[in-house]
């Protein structure tokens, strides 16, 4: 082989990874979102899921989050872990499964993504200083649009428990682009942050799960449907689709990276359509179609 070409080869290799990694981990997010829907729609609370998603996979992810120290919890320090337990961990993701006993798929699988994007947006000029460009200000501008569609269905067809989902997804999504925000301030990577979220949640949320909570609402439900949510929620939807993401940064860039999370909406109307037969409605259609034309443009540089 010419020498000259291994070096385009294995750029070429590394883009192809890239994408596919950007790929997985979307598909992953748009996977929890979709078992989450089913979860509470048999009868989980959003508690007895936040433990799914977060307590097997955080089991795992206590050496990683030690390994720096247990008194400097890997160097992030406990009072920041516990900051970015409370945004990215089980608080957060509560405030997602109660949306979702509220209004339909579409709404959370859209809402909190795109919500995610503006709020980064507008963290990003507000704390970090970034001067934002005319294309991202457009697309912001463009991702309000499409929420106002969201929020217009669920005021005239859900009625005032619709908005109240749609703001619990939009807090959700306001926590999530706080947690980044976050780990870029303090130059946290993202697999460290990962893993001690997954460690305090099994450290700190897991025992008072137990205490306030119980674990009848799990073992009264079927070994089948508690291992679809242990594999879904603490797998395909936990830390695997974070390093994932991070493969795809360190790959293919930042920038090019940032595309794939406008993917988890249109994947989860996907999923959720051949896995739960839930069809879009009209509004929902062209609101996540006017979000992912803002996602286009907030992703630009």
């Amino acid at each position: 082989m010419d020498p000259k070409a291994q070096p385009a080869a294995a750029k070429s290799s590394g883009v192809l990874i890239g994408v596919l990694c950007g790929i997985g981990a979307s598909f992953g997010w748009a996977a929890g979102f979709v078992a989450a829907k089913h979860g509470v729609s048999i009868g989980f609370s959003p508690s007895d899921l936040a433990f799914h998603r977060f307590y097997w996979s955080g089991i795992f992810l206590i050496p990683f989050a030690l390994r720096g120290g247990a008194i400097e919890l890997g160097g992030i320090g406990w009072g920041r872990g516990i900051v970015l337990t409370v945004l990215a961990g089980p608080p957060q993701a509560l405030l997602a499964y109660t949306g979702f006993t509220l209004v339909p798929l579409g709404h959370g699988t859209t809402i909190q993504p795109a919500c995610a994007a503006l709020f980064g947006l507008m963290l990003a000029t507000l704390v970090l200083g970034e001067r934002p460009t005319m294309p991202r200000m457009v697309g912001g501008a463009i991702l309000i649009v499409g929420l106002i569609v969201f929020g217009v269905e669920s005021l005239t067809t859900i009625g005032s428990h619709g908005i109240g989902g749609d703001l619990l997804f939009a807090l959700a999504g306001f926590f999530w682009a706080a947690f980044g925000t976050l780990l870029r301030i303090w130059r946290v990577p993202g697999m460290r942050g990962t893993a001690v979220v997954g460690a305090l949640s099994v450290l700190i949320c897991a025992p008072l799960y137990a205490v306030f909570v119980g674990f009848d609402g799990i073992f009264r439900m079927s070994l089948t449907e508690n291992l679809l949510q242990i594999v879904v929620q603490g797998l395909l939807a936990g830390a695997l689709p974070i390093y994932l993401f991070t493969r795809a940064v360190i790959l293919l860039g930042a920038g090019r990276a940032a595309t794939f999370p406008a993917l988890v909406p249109g994947f989860s109307l996907v999923i959720g359509f051949v896995a739960l037969g839930a069809v879009p409605s009209i509004a929902q259609v062209i609101g996540l179609a006017i979000v992912l034309i803002g996602f286009r443009f907030v992703v630009s540089r």
